[in-house]
């Protein structure tokens, strides 16, 4: 599965040539733009499902450092839980000390239809609890 069902829907009537081709880059991008949708949900937010999204990140960086790991917990939950694409999903936060306002977090994840193929995202939490996600 390269793509979410509306792309898929999308492709199939406006590229027809690529409707049986595997194209990772699609797929890393689908997968970056999900997860930017998940992670900037609050849960209880949606009717899909009370537990989708993630909890109000403000609340929780108001005890920090002490919340790195709670936070670190409902990234990866939130990862495991609602994108399939994605298996043996790591949080790390990521140490920085020019920007104290602003967490920075590292996802190490295998892709499901490539066994070794490991994707590195990094998220930027701004104080406003607003995710920034960057694929590589």
């Amino acid at each position: 599965m390269e793509d979410r069902l509306l792309e898929r829907i999308l492709v199939w009537k406006n590229e027809p040539l690529r409707r049986n081709r595997v194209d990772d880059r699609r797929k890393i991008d689908s997968i970056l733009a999900h997860l930017t949708r998940l992670l900037n949900t609050r849960q209880g937010n949606v009717p899909i499902s009370e537990r989708y999204g993630i909890p109000d990140l403000t609340d929780l960086m108001i005890s920090y450092p002490e919340s790195v790991m709670e936070i670190e917990r409902a990234i990866q939950s939130a990862i495991e839980t609602y994108e399939p694409r994605l298996r043996f999903v790591k949080i790390a936060l990521i140490p920085q000390e020019d920007d104290l306002l602003r967490l920075r977090f590292q996802i190490i994840a295998r892709l499901d239809t490539h066994p070794g193929k490991d994707i590195f995202i990094e998220t930027l939490v701004d104080p406003d609890g607003r995710i920034r996600i960057n694929g590589f």
